[in-house]
């Protein structure tokens, strides 16, 4: 049985879909890329040279010229990947909360995602096994992925993970809950045009499930891939 040398994860934020694909593609020895970075690194860019996130073309411009890069990490900090945009090593910076706050502006914007998809797509077949994770990956990115997941979880199930997440990361008091799931609903408004599970994809509910379950239900569709 050949094992599937694209696998595409998609889902909203806070579904699990990052820690997933990560272990997913430890577990494997494939190249892990998280889409959602290079959308960050375009706002990191915007947020850096005072592009408006609203302003469509000059940010396919900053896309177009700008040279962003996923690696395997190369640090032990906690990071999942390594991202390089024009050579600097930018991948704690594309997590500040002004980059989250702007990225689904920036990432709406047709003219840079197609910039960025036709980037994604070229490093999806440079590698010999990748798992790539984002909003379209299985429907837009990547339709002929050998296999296709999309992973949800309910509104309060994503907004508590992603507290969880930015305590950990930030300490206790710097967030509340609310305002997380405010934030989270806000990015689901926006990202909705874009957020389009492939109809071959399939669909699991991660809400009562831990990450070692879901890579478990995962592993089971890859023994059955032909």
């Amino acid at each position: 049985m050949q094992r599937p040398e694209r696998i595409a994860i998609d889902g909203p934020a806070g579904s699990g879909k990052s820690t997933v694909g990560e272990q997913l593609a430890r577990g494997l020895g494939y190249l892990y890329i998280d889409t959602g970075a290079m959308y960050r690194a375009v706002a990191w860019l915007a947020l850096k040279n005072g592009v408006d996130a609203h302003d469509g073309p000059a940010l396919e411009q900053l896309a177009r010229r700008a040279e962003i890069v996923i690696h395997h990490p190369h640090i032990e900090d906690g990071r999942q990947y390594t991202v390089t945009v024009n050579g600097q090593d930018v991948t704690w910076d594309i997590r500040n909360a002004s980059v989250t706050g702007a990225v689904s502006l920036v990432s709406a914007h047709p003219e840079v995602r197609a910039i960025l998809i036709a980037q994604q797509r070229a490093m999806a077949y440079r590698q010999k096994g990748v798992v790539m994770v984002g909003r379209d990956i299985g429907a837009v990115v990547l339709p002929d992925a050998e296999l296709k997941i999309y992973l949800t979880a309910s509104l309060m199930e994503r907004a508590r993970r992603r507290y969880a997440e930015l305590e950990e990361r930030m300490g206790v008091g710097n967030v509340t809950l609310e305002e997380v799931l405010n934030d989270i609903e806000r990015r689901d408004e926006i990202d909705k045009e874009n957020m389009r599970p492939a109809k071959d994809a399939i669909v699991i509910m991660t809400d009562n499930l831990s990450v070692s379950q879901v890579l478990e239900v995962i592993y089971g569709y890859l023994e059955d891939t032909p």
